[in-house]
């Protein structure tokens, strides 16, 4: 399976400690520049069919991911999670997508709270693959509530759209990609990677995703995979079953 991962272009004393060469970026950042993902996950290894719902662990991703077919819709509803800061620097991502699980093209938007000096920094983007991510620089805080979706028109064209119910803002991004795959759907927590590899996981506690659907059906419909992350032996970040096959938890257990 071809993997690309959300890869990291990082401020200049991120850079310092990680020891990573940062690409040029257009967006419109917070002081703590954002991770910008790439994502499919890396290392997808199967691990059982239980039920309808296959298993699989991923060194970077954590939640569904349905394929076997052609995608050109995914909507979610999640609650932004608190950072829990120590003393490094870490990254965590919440998303739904289109593509990135074995294609090259990704179409994504979500939020995000990284921990950089002991202090969580929220905020939310948008991505369409192969050009870089982009931040919005609307409010983010814990607990709000996000609902999103992502949908593909003919020829190509997306239309993603973030809504934070809390805040009371929704941004539409409108954007043409004629060469995406439209070979999967995804509802995601997510640790950002930089060029060197996936960087460390924000402690989020448990992010509560629902209303999960993908071509206007529950994704559980899709038989998708149900992803743990792992890295060798240490698991990051657990998944839950799903429940009324649209609504599911993920929980985070090691950076």
């Amino acid at each position: 399976m071809s993997t690309t991962r959300r890869v990291t272009a990082l401020s200049a004393g991120l850079l310092a400690v990680l020891g990573a060469a940062a690409p040029g970026v257009a967006v419109s950042a917070p002081a703590f520049d954002a991770p910008m993902q790439l994502s499919s996950p890396a290392g997808h290894h199967m691990v059982a069919q239980v039920g309808g719902i296959r298993n699989s662990t991923s060194s970077n991703w954590s939640g569904y991911a349905a394929t076997g077919a052609k995608f050109t819709s995914v909507k979610a509803s999640w609650v932004q999670p608190t950072g829990r800061c120590g003393s490094a620097t870490t990254y965590s991502s919440f998303w739904i997508g289109l593509d990135g699980d074995g294609s090259n093209s990704v179409e994504q938007t979500g939020s995000e709270v990284d921990c950089s000096g002991g202090s969580p920094q929220y905020y939310a983007w948008y991505e369409m693959y192969p050009a870089y991510p982009v931040n919005f620089s609307n409010t983010v805080r814990p607990g709000d509530h996000f609902t999103s979706s992502v949908t593909e028109s003919t020829g190509g064209k997306f239309t993603l759209v973030l809504s934070d119910t809390t805040q009371g803002w929704t941004r539409t991004v409108n954007k043409t990609l004629s060469s995406a795959a439209l070979a999967s759907a995804e509802v995601i927590a997510e640790a950002p990677s930089s060029s060197s590899g996936v960087l460390p996981l924000t402690n989020f506690g448990t992010a509560s995703f629902t209303g999960a659907t993908a071509n206007g059906q529950p994704i559980g419909n899709f038989s998708p995979d149900r992803i743990n992350m792992a890295s060798g032996s240490t698991t990051k970040a657990t998944t839950s079953a799903l429940s009324g096959g649209s609504a599911f938890t993920v929980t985070w257990k090691h950076s």
